[in-house]
């Protein structure tokens, strides 16, 4: 039981350090969408993107079955985010996983940014999702950051070697990626649900015209 909540003893541990991160994600993430708002084309350079690389296709082609769906969305928030962009690395270069997301968490912020009305109201159930998941790439990135610290000042992580730093760096970093996990498949499966089947009523609630049609 005690070891079940090691992640949260870190993150007490490191409190501060935490809601730093979480006010420069966020802050980020904002500075990207108000960007994606001022200039739109912007957004469209981003979704042209999207479509290049082959990801809008393969949502598509998954998105009616949402059990798959949420394990397309997982598979990629495991490997691309967490492991090739923060977690990997942040264990060849200090810290280095730091900057790389926060490039990653602007661009996805110009990204968001709604076309049209229905765009607008698929935002409204999958802003759970990007905090959800958001929170899960934090997590991981206190984990990258205490690595990071750990190795340049051993002092500070109770030991005499960069290698036994490295070590207590990983163990952090190990615990926290458990709890990353978890937020990881929670959030694929609700933002896989929500989109196919609570949009589309939403959509129909709020945006129904007098005469009953929902506006594109």
């Amino acid at each position: 039981m005690v070891r079940s909540w090691r992640p949260f003893r870190i993150i007490a541990e490191n409190s501060r350090a935490y809601l730093v991160a979480n006010a420069l994600v966020f802050g980020l993430f904002l500075v990207g969408f108000a960007a994606g708002l001022a200039f739109p084309q912007l957004t469209e350079a981003r979704r042209e993107a999207l479509d290049a690389n082959g990801t809008t296709e393969l949502v598509q082609s998954v998105f009616d079955n949402p059990w798959l769906f949420a394990l397309v969305i997982l598979g990629v928030n495991v490997i691309r985010m967490g492991a090739l962009t923060i977690v990997a690395p942040s264990m060849i270069v200090p810290f280095a996983g730091l900057p790389l997301f926060g490039y990653w968490v602007v661009t996805t912020g110009v990204a968001l940014v709604p076309p049209n009305d229905i765009g607008w109201v698929a935002l409204i159930p999958h802003s759970v999702t990007l905090i959800i998941e958001l929170q899960a790439y934090i997590v991981l990135l206190l984990g990258a950051y205490l690595l990071g610290r750990y190795w340049i000042r051993p002092d500070l992580a109770g030991v005499d070697t960069r290698r036994a730093a490295y070590r207590r760096g990983l163990q952090n970093l190990g615990w926290l990626v458990l709890l990353a996990a978890v937020l990881l498949v929670v959030g694929a499966v609700y933002e896989a649900f929500s989109l196919r089947y609570a949009v589309h009523p939403l959509a129909e609630l709020l945006l129904a015209s007098p005469g009953g049609a929902a506006r594109s």
